[in-house]
């Protein structure tokens, strides 16, 4: 049996870390998010079509576009990931059917990220428009009030973007 403090100082159980606060020893575990894939699914939702239609009412291209553009394919990614998670869950308690129809209710997110990514590497606008109308279209059914608390999470979404491009 190792003890506690060796396991620590190799490396192995990483989730138990202890941080000296003003004296006082704090455990540090691991964070997971407490958002099921329903709400995550629902807020990236609402907030893509907050960002397209701030999106919409730009006449140029410009650094805001981008970041909003940008935001819309990591969101689509979040969303793609989020229903894989969904799906495979209901796969281990074998309700198969339910899954595959899930997936092909979510399946054009992975389709349109793509093509918009690939549009926004290209710097091609036009398709940038063509891929917004067909995610508007996708998400026609979701409502955003006028007094939302989602933010601008868009903000230094086109630095991620082309970080991960590159």
């Amino acid at each position: 049996m190792i003890s506690p403090e060796k396991a620590d100082s190799i490396g192995y159980n990483n989730a138990r870390k202890e941080r000296h606060f003003t004296g006082r020893c704090v455990k540090m575990t691991t964070i997971r998010g407490n958002e099921s894939g329903t709400t995550l699914r629902n807020r990236l939702s609402k907030s893509i079509v907050q960002a397209l239609r701030l999106l919409m009412q730009k006449q140029e291209p410009d650094a805001e576009s981008r970041d909003l553009a940008a935001y819309i394919v990591l969101a689509l990614e979040k969303i793609t990931e989020s229903v894989e998670t969904t799906a495979s869950a209901w796969e281990k308690r074998d309700y198969w059917m339910k899954a595959d129809r899930f997936r092909q209710e979510w399946a054009w997110c992975e389709a349109r990220s793509q093509a918009l990514a690939a549009a926004l590497q290209a710097d091609d606008w036009a398709s940038v428009a063509r891929e917004l109308a067909l995610i508007g279209q996708a998400l026609s059914g979701v409502e955003v009030s006028a007094n939302n608390r989602l933010g601008k999470p868009w903000i230094g979404a086109w630095e991620k973007f082309s970080e991960r491009a590159e």
